[in-house]
Formats: C-alpha cells, sequence, structure tokens
C-alpha cells in the first residue's frame, strides 16, 4: 500500500508539472499565453502582417548583359537576400559562379548604394 500511495504523489507532481509548467505547451494548454501569439510564431500582438507581401518588379536589369527583362519570363536568382533576374540560363549561371564581380560592377555604376560609413 506505500508503493501506491509513492506512485500516486509522483503522478499528481508529474501532472501538475504538465498542466500548469513546462508541460502546458505540449498538453494543448496555455495557447494564446505566448509573447507572440499562438504558438510563438508571427507578429506580436496587434500587429498584422495583412497587405505585406512582395510583389516583384515588372521589369528588372540583367546584371550580367545588361538588357531589361520581364520578371515574369526571366530566370530569376537569390543572392544576399535579394532576387535578380536574368535573360537567359546563361546569364544566372555565370552570375551564381561569381556574383561579387557582377554586384560589384553593378555598385560601381550607382555609388551612392555603397555604404557610408566604413569600419577599419
Amino acid at each position: 500500500m506505500n508503493e501506491l500511495g509513492y506512485f500516486m504523489l509522483w503522478a499528481g507532481i508529474i501532472f501538475l508539472m504538465m498542466r500548469f509548467g513546462c508541460g502546458a505547451h505540449v498538453m494543448g494548454h496555455g495557447h494564446g499565453k505566448t509573447r507572440h501569439g499562438k504558438h510563438g510564431k508571427g507578429p506580436p500582438e496587434g500587429q498584422t502582417t495583412e497587405g505585406l507581401r512582395w510583389i516583384p518588379p515588372a521589369d528588372d536589369v540583367d546584371p550580367v548583359c545588361g538588357k531589361t527583362v520581364s520578371t515574369e519570363t526571366a530566370k530569376p536568382s537569390v543572392y544576399d537576400g535579394h532576387v535578380y533576374y536574368f535573360c537567359s540560363r546563361d546569364c544566372r549561371e555565370r552570375f551564381e559562379a561569381a556574383p561579387a564581380q557582377y554586384l560589384a560592377d553593378d555598385k560601381a555604376k550607382h555609388p551612392l548604394a555603397q555604404p557610408e560609413n566604413k569600419h577599419a
């Protein structure tokens, strides 16, 4: 009988920990009590992401050959968080092989895009 009481004590402690402690989320309790909304994902309370949607420009310039391309028919590639559009697969492969080479040329053409403060 002593073992049964010991078992019930530990079962009660585990139940309370799972119900109100760290395991509350695992058991499905405590929804909406996190800092960032449901399941800790998404924007903070009071803020929505409605209306935030990235729309590509209608036309863009191929950084390899300099042609103006329609983004609907272009071959896209993502580098360093930016989407670049290419007129052909060949231009895209050249860019992906050495993107710094083509981006350095782009920065020389647009000096305002360079960072203002350089740290030593």
